[in-house]
C-alpha cells in the first residue's frame, strides 16, 4: 500500500482538506472576532442606548463562545475526514453531559446565574457592587464566577450561584451627605451665609450641580449641625465628602470662625 499512488494521492487530499479546514476556520474566527468588536465598540453602544461596560462584557462572552463552538467544529470535520464515525461520539457524549450534569448541579447554577447577570444587566465589568459580605470593582463576570477587587486590593472570587441580593453604586449619581458643626453661640444666618458662599465656589470633576444647604440637622446646647448635600457622579460620594470638608473648613477659617480658626490664633500666640 505505501507504493501505491492511490494510497498516496488519498493522504495527501485528506492532508489538503485539514489543512483548508483549519484556513477556513481561521478565517470564520477572525471574522466574527471583527464582528463582534464593532458591536462591543462604544460607538455602536450609543446608537443602540446600550452602555458600553454590558456591551464589552458580552462582547468577551462571545468571542469566547465562538471560539469554542468553531473549534468543536473542526474537530468534528477532521474527525469526519478521517472516516470516524461521529454519531456514535455525539451519543456518548450526551451520555456523559447527561452524568455531569447530575452530579454537578452547583456548576449548572452557577452558569445559568451568570447568563441571566449578563443578560438582564445587573452590573458590568468595571462596577462597584456589593453582594453579601462582599464589595469591590468588578474585574471580570464568567459564567462560572465573578471576579471583585476590592478598594485596599484584596480579589474575591464569588461563584454566580451565589450571588442574590447585588447592590450596584455604579449606576445612578451619588448623593454625598456632609455634616458640619457650628458653635451654638454663633448667629445662625450669618454662619449658613458663610457656608453657603463657600458652597457656591466649590468646583470638582465629579460634582453634578451646586452643593445645597439642606439646613439645621441637630442641635445641642454647645453645637447645631448643618447638614448639607451633594449630587455627584457614581460612586465618588466619598471622596467628594471629604474635599467638601476641606474647603468647608478653609472658608470657616478665613471667615474667623473661632471654632475652626487655628490653634496659634485661638490661643493667642
Amino acid at each position: 500500500m505505501v507504493n501505491d499512488p492511490s494510497t498516496w494521492v488519498a493522504v495527501v487530499n485528506v492532508a489538503i482538506r485539514v489543512i483548508l479546514i483549519f484556513l477556513f476556520s481561521r478565517i470564520a474566527k477572525v471574522i466574527l472576532y471583527r464582528l463582534i468588536d464593532h458591536f462591543a465598540n462604544p460607538k455602536s453602544s450609543k446608537l443602540y442606548k446600550l452602555r458600553s461596560r454590558r456591551v464589552q462584557t458580552v462582547g468577551k462572552l462571545l468571542k469566547n463562545a465562538a471560539s469554542y463552538v468553531l473549534n468543536f467544529i473542526v474537530i468534528l470535520l477532521i474527525l469526519g475526514e478521517f472516516h470516524i464515525q461521529l454519531a456514535p461520539l455525539l451519543a456518548g457524549a450526551g451520555v456523559i453531559g447527561l452524568a455531569i450534569g447530575f452530579g454537578a448541579q452547583s456548576l449548572v447554577k452557577d452558569i445559568i446565574s451568570g447568563f441571566f447577570i449578563i443578560l438582564e444587566d445587573h452590573f458590568s465589568v468595571g462596577d462597584v457592587i456589593e453582594t453579601g459580605k462582599f464589595k469591590g470593582t468588578v474585574e471580570m463576570i464568567g459564567l462560572r464566577s465573578t471576579r471583585l477587587k476590592s478598594w485596599t486590593g484584596e480579589v474575591f472570587i464569588i461563584p454566580n450561584g451565589s450571588i442574590i441580593d447585588v447592590t450596584n453604586y455604579s449606576v445612578n449619581e451619588s448623593l454625598a451627605v456632609v455634616d458640619i458643626s457650628i458653635a451654638a453661640t454663633q448667629q445662625l444666618d450669618e454662619a449658613m451665609d458663610r457656608i453657603r458662599g463657600t458652597l457656591l465656589k466649590f468646583e470638582d470633576l465629579n460634582l453634578i450641580g451646586t452643593p445645597e444647604l439642606l439646613g439645621v440637622q441637630t442641635l445641642t446646647a454647645s453645637d447645631v449641625v448643618l447638614r448639607i448635600t451633594a449630587v455627584c457622579r457614581p460612586n465618588t460620594q466619598a471622596l467628594l465628602s471629604r474635599r467638601l470638608y476641606a474647603e468647608l473648613k478653609k472658608g470657616l477659617e478665613a471667615a474667623g470662625d473661632p471654632r475652626y480658626a487655628p490653634a496659634l490664633e485661638r490661643t493667642g500666640g
